[in-house]
């Protein structure tokens, strides 16, 4: 016996998955140009880590920049 899925289910969700990957690339985008712009001093660990990172999940850019980037030291 096959079971059957609610009709709410068949239906497809992809405005919503393209508005989601649509923002990732898009904030990964930001955090792959503050990556490029800034020295390996103002960054904490490896660069090529943090891209990893923030291409994997949104997640990972917020990460960068909370954690990875260093605060500039101004008197």
């Amino acid at each position: 016996m096959t079971q059957r899925m609610p009709a709410e289910c068949k239906k497809p969700a992809t405005p919503q998955i393209l508005a989601a990957l649509a923002l990732h690339a898009a904030i990964t985008a930001v955090t792959w140009r503050d990556i490029r712009r800034r020295s390996a001093d103002q960054v904490r660990g490896s660069k090529n880590l943090w891209r990893a990172a923030s291409a994997l999940n949104t997640i990972g850019s917020a990460a960068y920049f909370t954690i990875g980037r260093k605060r500039s030291r101004s008197g």
